[in-house]
């Protein structure tokens, strides 16, 4: 049986004009429930993370500003968010969320966050909509329990994850794969263990191609013990913040071929849903609620 991280704290509200779309958090849940692909039971409300689990992957002099409220302005501004202390109970909220969904993961083989994959944000920074970074915080709850000896971050957000790259650039025990628009945010791109950049207008054929050439060997050779799944929605066509021209189709087979040869290989997933920012609310919905239908056919 899969588990469902989500809190009604997920689409704390914006201002007027914001651009982040905090409806998908409501709509994703109900229309996943509405259509019989999960029950409600299968959802579970996060615990936020402490002070001590939060400075497992974050530097205490930034966590110190984000909780206090101390941000400079160009701090605040690089996190695309205006600050509150509503926003950062979100945040740890949604940390939590993938923290436990990591151990759902071991137990049950797939456990998915409705929120998550804050990839842009760094050990002593956020940035693109980011505060804290969930991967991270996760894979290193994981390590120190000693659950696992090695992660694979498979990051498909059409912008690259810079700040888990960052993070984990001199850890072998985490190995980062970001595939992400070239000519896309962030204009500088830290290096990841296997970076791979595609370019503006790419379609499904290219998209699928560029992931079948490295996913499957990434598997096999990294040999993880968990999988973190940043499946972000926005290398859809048509996306405000994406340039790639991936089909709705295309994004649902993306995550079928990885979440398919996961489950055949045994590997757990934990599913972080990242970004997507189509015009049409229900444009990201569908692609993200395909990624909990196939979840849901492969694990039960």
């Amino acid at each position: 049986m899969i588990r469902i991280a989500w809190n009604e704290q997920y689409a704390h509200p914006l201002p007027d004009g914001h651009r982040f779309p905090m409806e998908k958090y409501t709509c994703i849940p109900e229309q996943l429930v509405h259509e019989g692909t999960v029950e409600e039971a299968q959802f579970f409300s996060p615990d936020p993370l402490t002070d001590i689990e939060v400075l497992r992957a974050h530097d205490a002099e930034y966590w110190d500003k984000l909780c206090q409220g101390t941000l400079s302005r160009q701090e605040e501004r690089r996190t695309g968010f205006p600050w509150s202390p509503a926003l950062v109970d979100r945040e740890v909220m949604i940390m939590g969320g993938t923290v436990q969904c990591a151990r759902y993961a071991l137990e049950h083989g797939v456990a998915l966050n409705v929120a998550g994959g804050t990839h842009h944000a760094f050990r002593d920074r956020g940035e693109g909509f980011c505060l804290l970074n969930d991967i991270a915080l996760a894979a290193e709850a994981l390590l120190e329990e000693g659950s696992i000896q090695r992660a694979l971050v498979m990051d498909l957000d059409v912008h690259q994850g810079n700040g888990t790259a960052s993070m984990f650039a001199n850890d072998e025990r985490v190995f980062t794969f970001s595939m992400h628009g070239a000519g896309n945010y962030p204009m500088h791109k830290e290096r990841s263990d296997l970076d791979i950049a595609l370019p503006d207008g790419a379609d499904d054929a290219a998209y699928l191609s560029a992931l079948g050439a490295h996913w499957p060997r990434l598997l096999d050779e990294v040999k993880p013990d968990v999988v973190f799944y940043q499946c972000g929605v926005d290398i859809l066509q048509g996306d405000k913040l994406g340039r790639l021209g991936v089909t709705e189709a295309g994004c649902k087979e993306r995550d079928r071929q990885i979440l398919r040869r996961s489950h055949a290989n045994d590997v757990p997933v934990v599913c972080a849903m990242g970004g997507g920012y189509s015009p049409d609310i229900w444009q990201i919905v569908e692609a993200h609620c395909n990624t909990f239908r196939i979840a849901a056919d492969l694990w039960g």
